[in-house]
Parts: C-alpha cells; structure tokens; sequence
C-alpha cells in the first residue's frame, strides 16, 4: 500500500500538489472563521478544535499554518541575490585563474619558435664555417697550394697569411660577403659578429629583415682533438640570441684534412 502511494506521489506534478494545498488552505481558513462566529460550533468540536481555536486567538496561528511549507517550496523554484553574488564571485575567480593559465601558456607557446628559428640560424652559420677551407696559408697566398709548412707562406711563419698565426681572424680587408676579399678560410670566422656584419643575412648577403630581432656571433679556437695537434684542429662555437634573450649555442671541429686545397 505505502509502495502504491509513493508511487502516486512521484506522477503527481508539483504544480498539482501545490494546487491542492492551496485548496486545503482555503477550505480550513473557511471553517477557522465559521467557527469564530460560532463559538458554539467550537465546544461541539471536541477538546482539539478548542485547542487550535485557542492557539489563533494568541496569534499562532501561523505556526500550525501550511503556508510557510508552501512559500518555502516556492522559493526553492529559485535563488537569492546573496547566492546569486556569490555565484559570480566563484565563478569570476575560477575565470580570472583559468584566463591567467592560458595567457601564460599562450605567451610560453611562442618560446619553442623561437628556439627553433635561433638553432637553425646556428646551425646554417656552423655550416658554413665548416664547409670554408682550412689550410696552411691564406687561399689567396700564391704558395697556398704547395706549402707544407707556414714558414712556406708569403712572410713565412706568423706572417700576414700564416692562417695558424694567433689570434686568428681574416686577413686585412676581408669580411664575409666582400666582392673581391671575402672569408676564404675557417679561421677567418673568428670573433665573427652578425650585428657589426649588418644583420643575420641569406646566401647571397642581403639582410632578412624578418630576423632583425636575432643576432650570432663566432668564435674559433685552436683545439687539440683525438690526438690531432691543436694547430691542425679547430673548435667553431656559434651562439645565437633571439627576441626571448636566450641564446642558442652549438659547437663544431674542423680538422686541416686538407692543408692545400684552395677554393
């Protein structure tokens, strides 16, 4: 029986039971003021009727009244201004976290690009260095492609074309993309800059404005390496430095394989 009851209850609508309450408020609001103006009705009623009777005369009535019941599953249809503000509060808080997490990855997502453009400036520049000659005298000495030693230089040992002569660097005249004296030799490189050069630069010399936001310098040492003499082997490191400050640096040895093989 209670089973078939509950089940009841769970088709009735809401708005349907509400209805019915108010029906039933009305009804014994009806008899409450019958009674009043009968008192004789009253004490035919019983020990319970004059009890409630007594109780709406002190004013109690509300207490034994089904209407906060009823106001109070009325207001449960809604809500309040304070959850209301409470509610844009967390939410703006949640929001103002979360908004702040993507700006941070958002602003970080940019690093790895960066990171990528500055290794592959690096390791174009490295290339190139490796790939330039590395013999005994200058390529443009003309006893560059028959000396076996540097006293067979023009101005013999630690003369102007002895490429062994330190501190290394290009000879008088040279730079990376001059006309008619250009870099000829790994050593040139040394203390390379791409800002006093004019910029990071393509093949054929022009400036790449897009990476005017980068820099790259050179630095060639001699390096002894698997038992190879230092004056036949050279460490090349080129850093890089992007718009993020943070520089990329890769490494390199040329070995002098092949001592008189001019371009």
């Amino acid at each position: 029986m209670l089973e078939a009851e509950g089940r009841v209850r769970q088709i009735i609508p809401e708005e349907v039971m509400l209805a019915r309450l108010a029906q039933s408020e009305q009804m014994r609001e009806f008899f409450i003021q019958v009674w009043k103006q009968n008192p004789a009705l009253v004490k035919q009623g019983g020990v319970k009727v004059q009890n409630l009777m007594t109780q709406l005369e002190i004013g109690d009535s509300q207490a034994l009244s089904p209407r906060p019941l009823i106001a109070a599953r009325w207001k449960q249809r809604g809500i309040s201004l304070i959850e209301l503000i409470m509610f844009i509060v967390i939410v703006s808080v949640a929001l103002a976290g979360i908004l702040l997490v993507m700006n941070v990855t958002t602003k970080g997502s940019a690093d790895p690009l960066i990171h990528k453009q500055s290794l592959a400036i690096a390791e174009s520049l490295l290339e190139e260095v490796a790939l330039m000659p590395f013999t005994i005298c200058d390529p443009d000495d003309v006893n560059a492609a028959s000396a076996v030693t540097a006293a067979d230089c023009t101005g013999g040992a630690g003369g102007a074309n002895d490429e062994s002569k330190l501190p290394l660097g290009p000879e008088a005249g040279e730079t990376r993309y001059h006309a008619t004296t250009p870099f000829d030799n790994v050593s040139d490189y040394n203390g390379f800059d791409s800002v006093t050069d004019g910029g990071i630069k393509d093949i054929t010399g022009n400036t790449v404005a897009a990476l005017s936001g980068y820099s790259a310098t050179v630095t060639v040492a001699q390096q002894s390496a698997g038992g190879i003499a230092a004056a036949e082997s050279l460490l090349i490191t080129v850093s890089v430095t992007g718009p993020d400050g943070m520089p990329v640096v890769v490494d390199g040895v040329r070995t002098r394989y092949a001592p008189r093989t001019t371009p």
